[in-house]
């Protein structure tokens, strides 16, 4: 695992979004998997910066989300479909046939799972594999477990994930209680892994991941294993190593 220290989450950004577009740029039909949440969207910030300048192009990018809720629409504002167009899809020369998600609406679990997975697959795999931590360790929605998940599945929410998801949504029953969700044997096939992390409420569960047993209890510490991880995390989410 290759770490790279930035200052605070601008200068993280910025590093992480480097290490992007130097893929796009050495594979212009890259298969990019991504995140979303608040951790990320400095990263797309600076894409888009780049890509409005001529110096990115997106032109033959294709790229796969990691999760969506079940049960909202891609229209829904809250949906992760209306997260990636709003933060980046809309800014960039990104075709609409090459940008993919889980479908929320779909209520067969088995049926959308094997979908999903059998799309990322049919693409080739993804050449980097965007990926921030949750405050338990999560990867996608891969919750802390006795089992490390395999493919594409449908989760249901842990109690901590929802209460942190719960600023995005105008009450706590708004907040959907299930996703579609890569698995941990999806992020592995990655060929490469970038990590993100800010912030000092990051530092003990960050430690656990590049320091600690690799363990379902963490799922992000399963990164231990893939031989092509880089960590970008500010100097505040390593404090502890």
């Amino acid at each position: 695992m290759r770490i790279y220290k930035a200052s605070d989450y601008k200068d993280m950004s910025r590093k992480a979004a480097n290490i992007l577009s130097a893929q796009i740029i050495m594979k212009p039909n890259a298969v990019l998997g991504l995140a979303t949440g608040s951790t990320p969207i400095g990263i797309y910030e600076q894409l888009i910066e780049w890509y409005q300048r001529g110096d990115l192009d997106f032109s033959e990018v294709t790229t796969v989300n990691l999760d969506e809720y079940k049960g909202l629409s891609p229209g829904d504002e809250q949906s992760y479909s209306y997260f990636m167009r709003h933060h980046l899809f809309n800014f960039v020369n990104i075709s609409r046939d090459r940008y993919f998600l889980p479908n929320g609406l779909e209520l067969d679990c088995e049926k959308e799972c094997t979908r999903y997975e059998k799309l990322i697959q049919s693409l080739g795999g993804v050449d980097m594999q965007l990926l921030g931590l949750g405050h338990n360790g999560h990867i996608g929605f891969n919750e802390p477990d006795i089992v490390f998940a395999k493919g594409t599945h449908c989760v249901d929410l842990t109690e901590s994930t929802i209460e942190a998801n719960k600023r995005f949504f105008a009450t706590a029953e708004d907040v959907p209680k299930q996703a579609y969700t890569m698995g941990i044997k999806t992020i592995m096939r990655a060929k490469k892994i970038l990590l993100v992390v800010s912030g000092e409420d990051k530092a003990e569960i960050l430690r656990e991941v590049v320091a600690g047993p690799v363990t379902p209890q963490v799922p992000a510490s399963i990164l231990q294993l893939h031989n092509d991880v880089t960590l970008v995390a500010d100097q505040d989410a390593l404090l502890l190593l």
